[in-house]
């Protein structure tokens, strides 16, 4: 195969996409705050990601009621209901606690985003909190959260994957950006304006 030319160093990766938008390091949060609880824990679908010895992993994670719980501002609940036994993502955690998901809503064009840390937890009381008619989840990863922020929605506005009416009552990116910064960003302007100017450069500047 021939040689691909290679970006070898952060300065270099900076160099080539120029400056950072400063709403981006702005938006960032440290706990659950009222309105990223409220899309967090109305959403019924996310994605978990880890490492550890056996390499990456990124796993789906759905319910018919939402998909995790909150013991308090600062830690989810995410219940490991019966799958293939595989565990990639337990035994990750496990060895490396990092961990981040994303976190959607059908139709909603953004994704709200979580890292943190994570331990593994098979407690009673715990695993009583997901009780369905007597069925109990195996065990339930307790993720401590250092960092809570939206991703804009480009990604899902170039694949168009909706094709239902969205969500319905969940925080728009514009006040989860004027929540997260005080309001020195974000607001109902930046909501009508955004969504206009994204989906002329989904593809380029």
């Amino acid at each position: 195969m021939t040689s691909i030319p290679k970006i070898t160093s952060i300065d270099e990766l900076r160099a080539h996409y120029g400056d950072i938008n400063p709403v981006s390091k702005q938006k960032v949060v440290n706990r659950l705050t009222p309105l990223h609880a409220r899309w967090i824990l109305s959403s019924r679908f996310c994605v978990v990601s880890t490492v550890g010895g056996q390499g990456t992993d990124a796993s789906p994670r759905g319910d018919v009621e939402p998909a995790v719980q909150a013991l308090d501002d600062r830690h989810l609940l995410l219940p490991d209901w019966r799958g293939n036994n595989r565990l990639d993502t337990l035994e990750n955690v496990i060895a490396d606690p990092r961990v981040s998901l994303m976190f959607f809503h059908n139709g909603e064009r953004i994704v709200v985003r979580v890292n943190g840390t994570a331990v593994i937890t098979a407690d009673p009381d715990i695993l009583a909190r997901f009780d369905k008619d007597g069925r109990l989840p195996i065990t339930v990863m307790v993720i401590e959260v250092n960092e809570v922020y939206l991703q804009c929605g480009r990604a899902v506005m170039r694949s168009d994957i909706w094709q239902e009416d969205p969500t319905r009552d969940v925080p728009t990116m514009g006040e989860l950006i004027a929540e997260a910064t005080d309001h020195a960003q974000g607001g109902r302007d930046y909501d009508a304006d955004w969504f206009v100017t994204a989906q002329k450069t989904l593809w380029r500047d």
